[in-house]
């Protein structure tokens, strides 16, 4: 190591081992350093970088909606509404399982590592799916795929929080997980293309569209290479030195200099280095020293999966099987809908960080549930056309999509650095282990009930949920607008 990184590393000082021989305590401000950054180009390219990931799972739920009058109409697979239920569950379960999994490993092994390694699995999975043969091998690769995605949501809301200016975290966080519409816009446009009869025939068209996932993955693979390690997860798990050189390149970036700590007065914080975090002291932390905030994370996760995943994925079914939208036509209702969720979390963001987490968190909340309620009475009663349901879903999602956002925002930010991620797998696992798996199984059923009484039922479900979620916020949630992330949670390797 030269010189000059050796002097860059004089913000974190090592002192002797107070406890264990391996134990060693160290000072450092490089979280205040990140923190007191003005946006720069370095911030841009990470939303460009971490967006994707998001873009690509709009892209993957999108086309399994889209796809599935295609996936019935399809000469070698032939399924039931149950059928594109089932799948679209074993795509959900697969996210479950992949976010535990990868969860796990990102707080143990670094955050950059993961994007690699979940974005590999993604893209073989989803090119896997355009190869299907049959109802369990369409199921199979959709379970990849979804082990993949549910990987990434660790590894990325990690990331966000831990490289962002907290003055800006709430908004860009908000955006990046908003990118997912974005996504979907792409779906659902090659939907339109692929399955015109014209172009492809009725059992090409589907499998043309999954390999759109994969091309853009591949993309995202080679922009993944700007993304660094966080700094803040070097230096608690032993690498000061390298923290500090990231955060030299990353002051570069924002100010075209390193800045000089001797000449700042910034904070430090002491905290003792360990290699990984027992899981002992992981569930002692989540549901212990953290019980309010884990039951908040929960609960806005299980309302917000229930809520999305039920009506996003039986979209195109209700179109088709209520309205009479021929199949290949499902991708133009998509888009107005998709450009709703996409502007929410937009125009949104920024009172996230200003007006604050409970109030904002409230309130989409339970305007979501309101207007989803409200807008199920008049499907219930046969009023609306298949065009005035898009545009009805169109504002419920404005709401309903910064404020499923949220949910992610919250856990990210509101546990300790050594176990954000995993915090972030859990809560994601169990609401969408109860929500967003069950969701779709059961509005596939109500609607082949063909009784709108019955999916109106369904629909008030999901709005109670929601009401009950933003009541929990309101009393509950924890204020943690533009503040740093070590004063929202200390970090577990916090030294006096």
């Amino acid at each position: 190591m030269n010189l000059q990184r050796s002097q860059r590393a004089s913000t974190a000082v090592a002192t002797p081992p107070t406890r264990e021989s391996d134990d060693r305590a160290i000072e450092t401000s490089i979280p205040f350093r990140l923190d007191s950054l003005r946006w720069s180009g370095f911030h841009s390219r990470v939303v460009l970088a971490l967006g994707i990931t998001w873009i690509l799972d709009g892209l993957e739920v999108t086309l399994a909606g889209a796809l599935s009058g295609a996936l019935k109409q399809s000469p070698s697979l032939h399924f039931t509404n149950f059928d594109v239920g089932l799948c679209n569950s074993a795509y959900l379960a697969g996210a479950v399982l992949g976010a535990l999994g990868f969860g796990w490993l990102t707080d143990r092994i670094g955050r950059r590592k993961l994007f690699f390694i979940t974005l590999a699995l993604y893209l073989t999975a989803t090119a896997a799916t355009a190869l299907s043969w049959n109802v369990w091998s369409y199921a199979l690769f959709r379970f990849l795929t979804g082990a993949g995605i549910g990987g990434e949501y660790t590894a990325i809301n990690s990331t966000i929080q831990e490289l962002v200016p907290a003055r800006y975290r709430g908004w860009t966080d908000l955006v990046i997980n908003g990118s997912f519409w974005i996504g979907a816009a792409i779906g659902a446009s090659s939907a339109i293309v692929l399955l015109d009869p014209a172009l492809a025939g009725p059992d090409l068209g589907w499998r043309l569209a999954y390999l759109t996932g994969a091309g853009l993955g591949l993309i995202v693979f080679v922009m993944r290479m700007w993304i660094p390690e966080s700094p803040r997860w070097l230096v608690i798990h032993g690498h000061p030195d390298a923290a500090n050189a990231i955060v030299d390149d990353i002051e570069r970036s924002a100010t075209g200099r390193s800045r000089d700590p001797r000449q700042h007065p910034w904070p430090k914080i002491r905290l003792r280095m360990r290699d990984h975090t027992p899981l002992r002291e992981v569930a002692r932390t989540l549901f212990s020293t953290y019980r309010q905030r884990a039951l908040v994370g929960l609960a806005l996760m299980i309302a917000q999966a229930f809520f999305y995943n039920a009506i996003f994925f039986t979209f195109a079914l209700v179109l088709t099987e209520f309205y009479g939208v021929a199949a290949d036509q499902v991708g133009w209702y998509i888009l107005p809908f998709a450009a709703g969720n996409f502007l929410g979390p937009l125009l949104l963001g920024r009172l996230f960080d200003t007006l604050g987490r409970r109030l904002m968190i409230s309130l989409t909340y339970g305007l979501s549930g309101v207007l989803l309620a409200l807008s199920g009475y008049l499907f219930a009663i046969g009023v609306l056309s298949a065009q005035n349901q898009t545009i009805a879903w169109m504002v419920i999602f404005f709401f309903a999509s910064p404020a499923a956002s949220a949910a992610y925002l919250t856990v990210s930010e509101t546990f300790p650095l050594e176990v954000r991620a995993l915090a972030i797998a859990l809560f994601y696992a169990v609401g969408t282990g109860i929500g967003g798996v069950a969701g779709p199984l059961l509005f596939g059923a109500l609607i082949d009930s063909g009784s709108r009484g019955s999916v109106f039922a369904g629909y008030l479900l999901g709005a109670g949920l929601m009401v009950a979620a933003a009541a929990i916020a309101w009393r509950f949630c924890v204020a943690a607008e533009r503040r740093p992330l070590e004063s929202v949670a200390r970090p577990l390797a916090f030294v006096e």
